[in-house]
Formats: structure tokens, sequence, C-alpha cells
């Protein structure tokens, strides 16, 4: 097969644009309830609105995707991805915002599914690691670029924007792969049965992002966790989770997997507390506040190719648990600073983290998706997602209730909460340095929806 490395590009620069909107609105809600006339409240639903069903249909959608066609698949959500943008961007009032944000977010979990299994149909198996590295580095520094990116075009063309200014690299996408992607099958349409799965276990992950999310404000909606178990344990008990347990059973990924959520969970605890930390106890600027946090990306995108490269070489584990140490080190450094920080001090840190970060992401990724039993790259693809989500959802939460127990004098509360995240960053160390029980550890096979045809 011929290594198809523009499938790669159109996978990182989706992967780019759907982080990009994690963060991105954040920065808008203000200047968006005031355009709107609405509460400051209601404003929120414009980020809630499209990061409930990215994690929430993830699962549903990899289940649904197994086996289906890749190309209608990518094409249908990248383009009701850059419609609903469009849509967001012309809404009169918040409801209008709220029901196009929603829509948005249900296709990015279709793209957030597909990205891994795009890569690793479009490359040979030896080039895996390098390739996986382009989307596993790109969609993180979306996440991180995202509240830079927003203030200039708040600053300079109002809030509105900040939903444009993705189209552009979604018509781009969508060229690319109108052209480049094979014929390769039809969605299938859902069942009955499939809809119940669905709504279980959208409505069991939503609970739970809701409680972790709003709880950090008032620990009164973590009750709200409590409302998540029933819906989850009845589908993981039934024949639409079933398959799901067994597919990382069988291959050995639930360690990987806790690694992915430990790494995302210390990262944005991490990002939560050195960002306010700076600004309301170090009284730094917000410009220095930026330069400094930005370290973190900086320090990814230089080592992410590298990792890559480095995996193809000497194996993915090997760089994935390198990078791991790498990552915790970081954090662990930043640990015994004194009470008053200095930018410098935090910025190296940060980059120490932030190659740790970059070298280990694309081998992780590659590490997961090529451990997957043949016909079910999606679902292992939309768990990895899953992980990786939750993780990013559960850092700040977590990091909220450290520094409120520890306090907030004489820096204490940072402390604390940095210690925690440190912790649960460690935790990736081992889970990946200890093999599983995979049995299929080998490519998948050719099939007419696994190679791109020259």
């Amino acid at each position: 097969m011929r290594d198809r490395w523009d499938l790669v590009a159109v996978a990182g620069a989706l992967s780019f644009v759907a982080m990009l909107d994690m963060n991105i609105v954040n920065v808008a809600l203000a200047d968006i309830a005031a355009g709107l006339a609405v509460p400051a409240a209601t404003a929120q639903w414009a980020a809630l609105g499209y990061q409930l069903p990215v994690v929430a249909l993830l699962l549903p959608v990899g289940r649904l995707l197994d086996g289906a066609g890749t190309r209608p698949a990518l094409l249908s959500a990248t383009a009701g991805f850059a419609l609903c943008s469009a849509l967001a961007a012309l809404s009169p009032g918040a409801t209008w915002l709220i029901a196009a944000r929603t829509g948005q977010g249900a296709c990015a979990a279709v793209l957030f599914v597909l990205m891994p299994v795009l890569v690793i149909r479009a490359v040979r198996p030896t080039l895996r690691g390098r390739a996986m590295s382009v989307p596993a580095t790109l969609g993180p520094l979306g996440a991180m670029t995202g509240p830079a990116v927003g203030g200039m075009l708040l600053d300079h063309l109002g809030w509105r924007w900040v939903f444009l200014v993705k189209l552009p690299f979604c018509l781009l996408a969508l060229a690319v792969a109108w052209k480049a992607m094979p014929r390769d099958g039809a969605l299938p349409a859902p069942d009955r049965r499939a809809l119940i799965d669905a709504l279980s276990v959208a409505g069991g992950l939503t609970a739970l992002l809701l409680a972790l999310t709003l709880g950090a404000g008032d620990a009164e909606w973590f009750l709200l966790a409590a409302a998540a178990v029933p819906p989850l344990w009845w589908w993981l008990r039934g024949p639409g989770g079933r398959p799901v347990t067994d597919t990382l059973r069988t291959a050995g990924l639930f360690g990987a997997h806790g690694a992915v959520l430990a790494l995302a969970a210390g990262f944005a605890a991490m990002h939560y507390v050195v960002a306010l930390h700076l600004r309301r106890d170090e009284a730094v600027s917000a410009t220095a506040t930026g330069l400094t946090v930005l370290a973190f990306p900086l320090g990814m995108a230089l080592a992410g190719p590298l990792g890559g490269r480095l995996a193809d070489r000497c194996g993915y584990r090997r760089i994935a648990v390198t990078g791991a140490v790498l990552t915790a080190t970081g954090l662990l450094l930043l640990i015994p600073l004194e009470d008053h920080w200095s930018p410098p001090d935090v910025a190296w840190r940060l980059a120490l983290a932030g190659v740790g970060m970059g070298l280990g992401g694309g081998p992780t990724q590659a590490l997961v998706m090529g451990a997957a039993p043949p016909g079910r790259t999606a679902t292992v693809g939309s768990t990895v997602q899953v992980a990786r989500g939750l993780g990013f959802t559960l850092g700040p939460a977590l990091a909220t209730a450290a520094w409120s127990l520890a306090g907030t004098g004489s820096g204490a509360g940072a402390r604390a909460a940095l210690t925690l995240a440190a912790m649960v960053a460690c935790l990736a160390v081992p889970l990946l340095a200890r093999p599983g029980r995979p049995t299929a550890t080998a490519p998948e096979p050719a099939t007419d929806t696994d190679t791109v045809p020259t």
C-alpha cells in the first residue's frame, strides 16, 4: 500500500480543530452573554453544549462505526461540524446557539473516534508511531492555544468569529478527504437496541461530566455522580457494553487506558493550578502568564515528531514510558517551588513536562490502536478518547478539591493541588510499563476498509 500522509494531515488538522473548540469558547462566554443579553450561567452552556456530547457519544459512536465506511462517516461529520459552526456564529439567541453547539459536539465525537482509525489505515504498520504523533500532538496543541486564539479574535473581530475561525480548516479537510479517501462502504442505520444503549451510556456519562464540571463551584453537584451509576452499570452488563469490555480485556488495554486518563488528569490539573496561582496569588500579568503556560505546548510540539520516529525504531511501549516519566518529573519539580514563583522557573518545568507529553502521546496512541482486535478499531478509538476526556474533566475537579482542603494561604493550596496532579501523572508510568495480555498485537489483516489504494 502507498502511505497517505495527506490523510494523516487531515487527521491532525481535524484533531486540532476539534480540541480547539474545547477551550476557545470559554474566553468568549462573557461577550456571548452580553451580545445575546443572557445571564452568564446560560452562556456557559455554549461550552457545555459542546463538551457533553463529545464525551457522552464516544462509546456509542465507536460501536456503531465498527465495520462501517470510514469515508462517509468522516465526510458527514466534518461537514456537520462546519455547518454547526456557521449556525453558532449566526445565532440570534441562546437557544439557537446551544442547539448548534450540541450538534457540533455530536459531530466532534465522530471525528475523535475516526482520527486514530484514519491514521492507522493511512500508513504502513512500521510508520504508525510517526503518523500517530501528528494528531496526538496537534490535538492537545489546539486545546492549549484555544484561549490565546479566542482572546485575539475577541479583541479584534468579536465573539462570532470564535466559531467561524474553524471553517477554512474544515473545508480544506473535506476537499482532501473527498479526493484521497477510497469508497469503503456505507454508514449503518442504528437499530432499536443500539439507540437504547446510546441513551444509557450518554445519560450516565453526561451526569458524571456535569457532576465533575459544576461540582468545582458548588459541591452539591457532586451528588449527581450517583445518578450516573445505574445507566452505566446497566449498559456495561448488557449486550452493548460487554463487547467493549471484552475487547479491552482481550487486547490487554485496561492499563494503557488508565495511563491515558492519568496523564490527561495530571496535565489538566497542572494547567488549571499554574494559571490560577500565577494570576491570582502571584499577581503575574495576563501576558506573562500566557507566555509561561505556552512553554508546555512548545515542548510538546518540538518533541512530538521525535517521539513518533523513536517509537517506530525502538518500540511504542519504551518511548511511551519515557514520555510519561518526563511528564511526571516536570510536574514533580513544580512542587518544591517557593511561595513566590517566577515565570522562568515555572516555564522550564512546564517545558520538560510538555516534552514528555510530546514524546509519549503518539506512541501511546499507536500502542493502543495497534493492539485493537480486527474489526474493533473504532471501539478502541472511542474508549481511549473517553479515557482522555474524563481525565481532562477530572483533573481540574481534583485540583479544586485539593486546593480547598489545604487552604489558600502562603501557596499551600497550590502546592497541594500540584502534588495531587503529579501523583496522578506518576500512576501512568507503571500502567504503561507493565505489558497487558494482548492477543491482537499483530497489525490488522488488510481488508477493503483497512488500506488506502494508490
